[in-house]
């Protein structure tokens, strides 16, 4: 018996790992499908701002594939959701199985005792069959008996009761879970209809841009001698700090302890750091890569493109001093914040809250980002720096995508 009891625990508890492991998962999908949703309708957002221009641009192009990434992955956590509740149907399909054959044969046990009650139904009968005991210890059996098979054939009408009442329940549930499995496909449905127009819009806007080839050369090389003055201007106010800066024996520069503590909890933040705007979505990654639209051109990049909605609030990334506030012709106002050793850059800024020697913390705001009229798209430029190299953003931003 205690070897049973032992199978029968063994057997509840891994039940109740699996129950609880399935209903993990469903809440993960459940969680992954609203950050998914909430992805594509900021998208379809900086699309509606973008698209008040009237003029396709690369801008536009980008945000569209990236919507068209959220959807596909929607559209695949939807299928793994559809999936489970079917596993869960399934198990209930066979529970309610399991507990109409027990509900069966518990109405054939019980009628075979209707049918016995049936036959021994009169006092005589039952009083006979006492009587007719060999020995006083046999009519106490025989009565005992009688007296009990009464009481059992009670509980056993109360145990079909209970049966049909937990059959009931779980048909309920059932029921429950297929109607789940019907909102999810029409759901997938939904989606693959939106996938379908997302593709088509993706299409419309690459021929288009397709077709200004000479256009977007202007607008690379423009973009390129931008990013050469910004570059400039930084390494030129790099310069000059470290003219000022002290010398160790052999001609190194030597961080102040306070700066050295900086730069040290600067690194230990890599890959926690906020992103230097509450909202966004990268449309330029860091360094050489092709570009989207134009075959076999080469674009580069110090830092990351974040593309945010109109009237979006930069923000420093990390603790530090402003080093400098400037300007650059056609990428508006940029800030530098030096964290030790390491610098943030913020640029494409249509207006500063901060000034030069300013002592800044996490996510201060520091100034209002600039936006572009002509394509209506509302861009932050962003850079990280250690001494005079620049460095990937994407290592260092908290769930960079």
């Amino acid at each position: 018996m205690s070897r049973t009891f032992n199978s029968l625990s063994l057997l509840l508890f891994c039940l109740l790992l699996s129950f609880g492991a399935i209903a993990q998962k469903r809440t993960d999908l459940e969680k992954k499908k609203s950050e998914l949703s909430k992805d594509i309708e900021y998208k379809n957002k900086l699309l509606n701002e973008t698209s008040k221009s009237r003029k396709r641009s690369l801008n536009e192009l980008i945000l569209i594939k990236k919507k068209i990434a959220n959807r596909q992955n929607l559209i695949l956590t939807l299928k793994d959701e559809i999936g489970l509740l079917e596993g869960q149907i399934a198990t209930k399909q066979a529970e309610v199985q399991a507990k109409e054959k027990e509900i069966t044969e518990l109405k054939e046990e019980y009628a075979k005792m209707i049918y016995y009650a049936y036959k021994t139904r009169s006092r005589y009968d039952q009083l006979m069959f006492i009587l007719a005991s060999e020995s006083v210890n046999q009519a106490y059996k025989r009565a005992k008996y009688l007296q009990q098979y009464a009481t059992y054939r009670k509980i056993q009408g109360e145990l079909i009761l209970e049966a049909q009442r937990e059959l009931n329940k779980v048909v309920a549930e059932l029921e429950e879970k297929k109607i789940e499995k019907e909102v999810l496909l029409k759901a997938k449905e939904r989606e693959a209809l939106n996938l379908s127009t997302d593709q088509e819009d993706k299409q419309s806007v690459l021929n288009e841009l397709s077709s200004k080839e000479k256009e977007l050369k202007e607008e690379i090389k423009k973009k390129d001698e931008e990013a050469r003055r910004l570059q400039k201007a930084i390494q030129k106010i790099i310069a000059d700090e470290l003219k000022k800066q002290q010398k160790d024996d052999k001609g190194k520069f030597v961080l102040t302890p306070e700066a050295m503590a900086l730069s040290s909890n600067f690194a230990n933040n890599k890959g926690k750091l906020p992103w230097p705007t509450a909202k966004g979505v990268i449309t330029e990654y860091y360094g050489e890569h092709a570009h989207p639209v134009l075959k076999g051109i080469k674009v580069n990049n110090n830092g990351v493109d974040i593309s945010t909605e109109e009237n979006a609030i930069a923000r420093s990334v990390f603790a530090g001093q402003v080093s400098a506030v400037f300007v650059i012709q056609g990428i508006g106002k940029a800030i530098m914040i030096r964290h030790g050793e390491y610098i943030t850059v913020y640029s494409n800024l249509k207006e500063v809250y901060v000034q030069k020697g300013d002592m800044v913390e996490t996510k201060q705001q520091l100034g209002l980002a600039l936006t572009d009229p002509e394509k209506g798209k509302t861009e932050v430029h962003f850079e990280i720096w250690k001494g005079q190299t620049t460095m990937n953003p994407s290592g260092w931003l908290y769930q960079f995508k």
